[in-house]
């Protein structure tokens, strides 16, 4: 049975207006460090409230997020899975490969 993660607690002072501000090693290491980085508020039935970092994608990487290009990965990842791979020796092999 795998190990539950590690759970660390960080307390932080409700300012004025309703700001909190997020410790600059927690948004360092969810990348909220980055122009245009958001957090998404989640109110849980229960009361809790959750925060998500959500960083924004760089325009020159947009590409790979369409839907598209994710559902070319998947099919990607079930060949690979599944053996519908072929291994070549270098680039001369791996043209004859394409050409057959």
């Amino acid at each position: 049975m795998g190990r539950a993660p590690e759970t660390t607690r960080t307390f932080v002072g409700l300012q004025s207006r309703g700001l909190i501000a997020i410790p600059a090693d927690v948004r360092k290491r969810h990348g909220l460090d980055e122009p245009g980085a958001q957090v998404e508020i989640v109110e849980r039935v229960d009361g809790v409230l959750e925060l998500h970092p959500h960083v924004p994608v760089r325009s020159d990487q947009t590409w790979f997020w369409t839907d598209r290009w994710q559902r070319m990965e998947r099919d990607a990842d079930s060949d690979i899975a599944t053996g519908r791979t072929v291994l070549t020796g270098g680039p001369d092999e791996f043209l004859a490969e394409l050409d057959s």
